[in-house]
């Protein structure tokens, strides 16, 4: 499955530059960071959490990383904070493969938190809406394009 033309259109849009690469298909943060030859520390995984039962938001942590909810919690100033399920979130990503959505909350209409760890790369990487291609691009520009909010939530996986 080719990358979904929005996310293309927008990237191009934007005129920045990223690069697009193709992997055995994966459904994994860690097996795509594999496929790719990457640490799990340079590629970022969404994890689509519902905020006080009613917002959906991006968190998004490196791959060999999980969300630590509670912290994530205390930097939103939010008492519930839990993994959205597949159904809660499925309909918002029509053209990505399910779970393997871009870190693209302003294509979908969603706030992106990310995980301060990947700021100190100067690159990042991400699933590009199939489970068999990503997008690498500069941290800076991805933080220009997204706006992310940045914070520490993210806890390394055992």
């Amino acid at each position: 499955m080719p990358i979904p033309a929005n996310i293309c259109k927008f990237l191009d849009s934007q005129r920045i530059t990223y690069h697009s690469l193709t992997h055995a298909r994966s459904f994994t943060a860690q097996g795509t960071a594999q496929a790719q030859h990457l640490s799990g520390r340079k590629l970022a995984k969404v994890v689509i959490v519902k905020v006080d039962n009613r917002q959906l938001i991006m968190a998004v942590v490196p791959a060999n990383c999980r969300v630590d909810l509670d912290r994530l919690g205390n930097l939103l100033d939010m008492k519930s904070v839990r993994p959205a399920t597949e159904e809660e979130f499925k309909d918002i990503f029509p053209d990505c493969e399910l779970g393997a959505m871009p870190p693209l909350g302003n294509i979908y209409h969603l706030d992106v938190w990310v995980d301060e760890a990947l700021k100190s790369c100067p690159t990042i990487a991400f699933n590009a809406g199939t489970h068999s291609e990503i997008i690498q691009m500069s941290f800076a520009d991805f933080e220009q394009l997204v706006h992310p909010r940045i914070g520490s939530f993210g806890a390394l996986l055992h």
